[in-house]
């Protein structure tokens, strides 16, 4: 280009700097237009301004990275009355509506231009006519409100896995979250305007009730531009629809890894001990609800992210980093004898944010907590009290079961040091973890890279959760735990998994869990919630391979004798042959049932699919039928080890 039309250009970018500046300084104070005019890049103005003008707000306020501007945006939503004060010093609480308790399937959707196309399975709208519908529902809805500009990343700052992200809302409990969940990154901003592809978020909570919560239901909409990369939230205030860069920016992720060629995951990340000393790390992907958080998070190991990584080929080495820096966990369930390192953090004086628990005498409560509960209080139903029935008539819970707890890591005792590393940390396994009541043993290890991303990871099935506003209970196959968010067909992702190992000189081993395994005689749990722990020490065991494993059709599983010391180290407990017997038999009939049905899957949904996927579907099917010739259906571990 000539040194006159770089000119020209240059001063383009300068007047279009200016103009949108000027647009936004009637709606800013002097010194959040100073902030923003700091920022070198004019379409991050443009973006400020569009949405300024579409939603209308009185005011702006420019999000830096200072402590003042980070508690004022903590002020603010408890004196907006989104959250409010609990006793313990840091805690607050938010209740959201009834109907908007869940990541929402139904009305979350790519909008998709008419020369492109998506999987069926995916929901979509044409791209105009969503624009049209999502614009006209977040028109003036900040009307005589704040709209707050936040600047984040997603993965650690100035790294190679960086990706720089921008949100409006209206919200100032979106706002408090997103602090808690992400590094804040204006300074990152300013430094060099972020030049490559940044993900923008435009949100507004919309109409509220005098509790300061989302009421227009039957409007809520979240739809995915992934054209500008752009989400747009309207209508709904639960922070996995209103933090766009939860999973809502992970769709946007892979598209980006599928084109770079890196991977984004919907895994948890962990430092687990071996002896002496040693730490390796494990990546980890389970559906919500199935033991992700509580894997992360093992006493004696450390915690490096809950939900969402990116894996990176660094030099034939694989590396992964945490996207976020906090956690949006689950808290059913959560008590001090189960989870006591979370546990500890959230009822110490920490900065929490509890949302859809019951709250009594300043104090939350919640299902599973182990201890007595109130009969009565206040929860997101308004004044709760036993027995409590909803317009359904059906009994409405001290708290919902998708309940949760916002903290940063840095607030557990056992965040992984290396949480910020540009750099990130190398990977020595990936475990894919099922809900599955019928076939898969509690612990198994791939033969190898393949046929763990095939037998695992593609063949994850696992029931529906109240994570999701669905019923609960149905199996379906989740695709490496990604199925909702991948937006890439279905057969390149997984050739984009095989590709990746291929190419790495020491890919991690890959293994698969089950903590939902059930007698079928009793229907009862063959596990209990404490063995992940002895589950985990294991497979860090075999990534250096130091104990020996048993072959089996469908993977290698352990020998007793180690489980019974592991047991006695990690546990302090017996572990009797014939616990190890029910839990690690090889079920023939189940094991080929779900063949049948990952196959019948991905022959209707991914015509794309890489034929590997069906090869190794195949073999596992011949060395099930070998060992039912030779064993009969039901295949004791005793067995296979003679």
């Amino acid at each position: 280009m000539s040194h006159a039309k770089l000119q020209t250009s240059y001063i383009f970018k300068v007047s279009k700097k200016l103009q949108c500046l000027e647009i936004l300084k009637a709606k800013m104070s002097e010194t959040d237009y100073l902030k923003l005019s700091s920022i070198p890049n004019p379409k991050i103005h443009q973006f400020i301004a569009e949405a300024a003008k579409l939603c209308n707000p009185d005011k702006i306020f420019i999000c830096s990275d200072s402590q003042e501007d980070i508690s004022f945006v903590k002020a603010q939503a408890i004196a907006t009355g989104e959250e409010n004060p609990l006793a313990t010093p840091g805690h607050t609480y938010h209740f959201d509506n009834p109907q908007d308790q869940g990541r929402d399937r139904e009305v979350t959707k790519y909008l998709v231009p008419k020369w492109d196309s998506l999987n069926k399975n995916l929901n979509q709208i044409e791209r105009e006519k969503g624009l049209a519908e999502i614009k006209e529902l977040l028109r003036n809805s900040m009307k005589n409100r704040t709209m707050i500009v936040l600047f984040l990343s997603l993965g650690p700052l100035n790294s190679i896995f960086s990706i720089p992200c921008i949100e409006c809302t209206d919200s100032w409990y979106v706002a408090h979250s997103a602090h808690l969940l992400y590094r804040p990154a204006f300074k990152m901003f300013q430094k060099n305007g972020t030049q490559n592809s940044i993900f923008k978020v435009l949100h507004s909570a919309g109409e509220l009730n005098e509790k300061m919560v989302s009421i227009n239901m039957d409007k809520k909409r979240i739809y995915i531009d992934y054209i500008e990369d752009t989400i747009y939230s309207v209508n709904t205030q639960y922070a996995g629809n209103s933090l766009g860069f939860k999973k809502l920016a992970l769709r946007l992720a892979i598209r980006k890894a599928d084109r770079e060629g890196w991977l984004a995951e919907h895994m948890m990340l962990t430092g687990v001990y071996g002896p002496n000393n040693r730490k390796t790390y494990f990546a980890g992907a389970f559906p919500s609800a199935c033991g992700k958080t509580s894997t992360a998070m093992i006493p004696g190991n450390t915690i490096l992210g809950d939900d969402i990584a990116y894996l990176r080929n660094i030099n034939g080495v694989c590396r992964a980093v945490n996207a976020e820096a906090g956690v949006f966990g689950i808290i059913k369930d959560i008590n001090p004898i189960d989870d006591p390192l979370i546990w500890e953090a959230i009822t110490s004086p920490n900065e929490v944010i509890f949302s859809n628990v019951l709250v009594k005498n300043g104090k939350p409560y919640w299902i599973g907590m182990g201890c007595d509960l109130p009969k009565d209080g206040i929860n997101y139903s308004g004044y709760w009290y036993e027995g409590k029935l909803d317009e359904k008539g059906e009994e409405i819970p001290l708290s919902h079961k998708n309940a949760r707890y916002t903290i940063s890591l840095k607030a557990l005792k056992n965040c992984d040091p290396e949480l910020d590393n540009p750099m990130g940390v190398e990977l020595g396994g990936i475990i894919y973890g099922c809900r599955d009541a019928r076939a898969y043993v509690p612990v198994q290890q791939s033969f190898n890279w393949s046929h763990g991303v095939i037998a695992y990871g593609a063949s994850l099935e696992t029931e529906t959760t109240f994570a999701i506003v669905e019923e609960e209970g149905k199996y379906e196959i989740n695709l490496m735990s990604i199925q909702d968010f991948v937006s890439i067909p279905l057969g390149k992702y997984i050739r984009n998994h095989l590709e990746f190992g291929e190419k790495l000189k020491k890919p991690p081993i890959i293994f698969g869990v089950n903590y939902f395994l059930r007698d079928k005689a009793t229907g009862e749990f063959v596990t209990s919630k404490l063995d992940k722990r002895v589950w985990i020490k294991w497979m860090e065991l075999r990534v250096h391979n130091e104990v020996d494993a048993i072959k089996s059709p469908t993977g290698f599983i352990p020998n007793y004798e180690d489980l019974r010391k592991l047991f006695r180290e990690v546990l302090n407990r017996n572990y009797t042959i014939e616990e190890y017997t029910k839990q690690f038999t090889i079920r023939v009939k189940e094991n080929l049932a779900k063949i049948n049905r990952v196959e019948k899957f991905y022959r209707e949904n991914a015509p794309e699919a890489p034929q590997k996927l069906f090869e190794e579907l195949e073999a596992q099917r011949k060395r099930l039928l070998k060992a039912k010739e030779e064993f009969g259906e039901y295949i004791s571990p005793e067995k296979l080890s003679c």
